[in-house]
């Protein structure tokens, strides 16, 4: 759907257009070009980086053993506190 759009533009239109950009952006535009250049390639190598590790045979770290299942365990208080109807004040 999106690229049907780019069909309809014309020369005219991409005239228009960078014209509006330099009016817009006129002397910041070498340096949001190279800000977008650097950010281009920052992006391609990480992801050549993630290729590189997704990539590789052996797992350059060991591998997490999960631990066995312990059954669970009654944990008992020795004392709970009590509390008398003495404790408390009286109703009003």
């Amino acid at each position: 759907m999106l690229y049907g759009i780019f069909n309809q533009i014309g020369p005219q239109e991409i005239l228009l257009l960078v014209l509006l950009g330099v009016l817009l952006f006129g002397r910041k535009l070498p340096e949001i070009g190279r800000s977008v250049g650097k950010s281009i390639v920052e992006f391609k190598k990480g992801m050549k980086g993630i290729e590189e590790e997704v990539n590789t045979d052996s797992p350059s770290r060991p591998a997490i053993e999960p631990e066995s299942v312990k059954p669970p365990q009654r944990i008992t208080q020795p004392s709970a506190p009590r509390f008398d109807d003495a404790d408390l004040p009286p109703r009003v």
